[in-house]
């Protein structure tokens, strides 16, 4: 044996308990975002069904244009019955996409993660088309940077879907695993769209840069950052997963459990101002 081998043995005892212990701090942060995520996420399920499906079966589908921008329109039939299917689906998608990514499903039941991620990446294509084909002929709030934000969403999510889908197929499932919490990212991004706007109101007492008709700075930014960011922080959890390095898991542990708190801080906020008030 080499003098350099007999060094990196002699190194690695010592190493080994430090990268462990930031190992396990950074899965304890994935799991504390997590875990606040898959409340915020419910919770907004049950606004949706109570709002939305509410209205829906007291046909007074009007009540839907009380926050949305081009919502129900008389005798547009086309156009209701797609909003209608994606407020449906993404009632489906909030419920079952947090399921997707619990571990203890995929190893006690496959058969189980199998068939929701067919339905859950299925719920993902058919959502993001009728989103598209909404935002496009039904107009939404914040304007055109509202709309290419959410275009760019909507195409974001078709490829890393198929993708996430074809890995599956190829039992690819390392791959697989890191285009399918990317597709969950992007899923999301109406929602973190909504926690992120509560989170800047609440840190600056008002709506500082919304604008009155939402199109202000922070809105055009935000537009694109609700799925950029989470998609970044995503790709920086991945990096450290795979980094021997303890340093790293460490920072970005730290950095992901106080995007953790601000998300539950979010997640009060739109809970309290937005959700809470219409259930």
């Amino acid at each position: 044996m080499t003098a350099t081998a007999l060094l990196r043995n002699a190194r690695e005892p010592s190493n080994a308990p430090s990268a462990s212990a930031a190992a396990k701090a950074l899965r304890a942060a994935g799991a504390l975002w997590f875990a606040a995520a898959v409340i915020g996420q419910w919770a907004f399920a049950v606004y949706v069904a109570s709002f939305y499906g509410g209205a829906a079966i007291s046909r007074r589908f009007e009540r839907w244009n009380e926050v949305l921008v081009g919502g129900y329109v008389p005798g547009g039939v086309i156009g209701n019955v797609a909003l209608g299917a994606h407020l449906l689906l993404a009632l489906v998608i909030t419920i079952g996409g947090p399921l997707q990514l619990v571990p203890q499903l995929r190893v006690r039941a496959p058969g189980a993660h199998r068939w929701n991620g067919r339905v859950y990446v299925a719920t993902a294509l058919l959502i993001t088309l009728s989103g598209l084909y909404a935002v496009w002929t039904r107009g939404t709030a914040g304007g055109a940077s509202m709309r290419v934000g959410i275009s760019l969403n909507g195409v974001l999510i078709l490829v890393c879907a198929s993708l996430a889908w074809r890995r599956a197929r190829a039992g690819a499932i390392a791959s697989h695993r890191r285009w399918a919490l990317r597709t969950f990212m992007l899923v999301s991004g109406v929602w973190f769209f909504r926690i992120g706007l509560m989170l800047w109101i609440l840190v600056h007492g008002g709506p500082v840069g919304v604008g009155d008709d939402f199109d202000g700075p922070f809105v055009r930014a935000w537009a694109f950052g609700c799925y950029l960011f989470p998609l970044l922080l995503l790709q920086g959890f991945l990096w450290a997963e795979a980094r021997p390095v303890a340093r790293d898991k460490y920072l970005v542990a730290a950095l992901l459990a106080c995007v953790a708190l601000a998300t539950a801080v979010g997640i009060a906020g739109a809970l309290l101002g937005m959700w809470l008030p219409r259930m």
